[in-house]
């Protein structure tokens, strides 16, 4: 999907909302258990109950690799329900890749030729070697970790790294060397607050990834207020908890549609 493709979906729907699928076996509601797959059942339900109000959907693969080739086939076959169901739907493969040029570039062609997804989260650590092989596939993207809103991200990505800049800040300005912000998206933690504004600073068009909001604390209006790119959004606010396992009974569907509802009521304010 194209920038401009995304950029409208977002205005037509007024919302900028991304539904995690994060399937844990051990959450799901327990009537599900009883059938043949029931991750996949529980994605197809979620999928069904939300997609009025998202404009993306981020399936997790550790949630679907924990289950074995069960799990693989419900990732497969989510990915290819929401294609055939709903195909102006933006989808995320999270995967956090990164390793050297040819692994990489396997795994570039599991998500996009494979899987058919439209992004690929992918971890800078190693390098250009290890992004590049991602770059480069028409109409795909990679979404880069840049700041994250985990307690560990102090660890590492505020470390100074000269001319002030810190070094979530060099991975943004780097990484926009091998990549523009059509197909160059960075993951950024909602409860990072006013760090948007820094973040603005070195990403002024990029399309940001932000997770955190809901059942991590990170504010919405934040986001908006310090994130937000007149006129094209530059957000997708991924929400995962807080809309899947609002419910863990037999109206779970019902629960989720709610819950995605009211977010994205939220959004459609915020974007005016």
């Amino acid at each position: 999907m194209k920038r401009e493709e995304l950029v409208a979906n977002i205005a037509r729907k007024g919302s900028f909302l991304c539904v995690g699928l994060d399937p844990d076996i051990k959450k799901i509601p327990a009537h599900l258990l009883e059938h043949e797959n029931p991750l996949l059942d529980f994605c197809r339900e979620i999928v069904d109950a939300t997609a009025p109000y998202c404009v993306a959907y981020k399936p997790n693969l550790a949630f679907f690799e924990s289950q074995g080739v069960q799990g693989w086939i419900a990732l497969e076959e989510t990915v290819k329900y929401i294609r055939e169901n709903y195909p102006d739907q933006f989808i995320i493969a999270d995967a956090k890749r990164g390793d050297i040029g040819n692994t990489s570039a396997l795994y570039a062609r599991a998500a996009f030729e494979h899987l058919g997804v439209d992004a690929v989260t992918v971890a800078p650590y190693m390098g250009s070697d290890s992004v590049k092989p991602f770059l480069g596939y028409e109409g795909k993207w990679v979404i880069l970790l840049a700041l994250t809103s985990n307690p560990g991200s102090k660890d590492f990505q505020f470390l100074e790294t000269g001319n002030d800049k810190r070094l979530f800040e060099r991975v943004i300005e780097t990484s926009g060397e091998w990549a523009g912000p059509d197909e160059m998206m960075y993951v950024v933690g909602a409860t990072q607050g006013r760090m948007f504004e820094d973040i603005r600073r070195v990403a002024p068009r990029s399309f940001l990834l932000v997770p955190g909001v809901g059942a991590q604390g990170g504010s919405l209006e934040e986001v908006c207020r310090y994130g937000m790119i007149p006129g094209d959004c530059g957000l997708l606010v991924n929400s995962s908890r807080g809309i899947i396992y609002a419910s863990t009974g037999h109206d779970f569907a019902e629960a989720a549609s709610s819950s995605a509802s009211n977010i994205a009521a939220q959004m459609k304010s915020l974007l005016k």
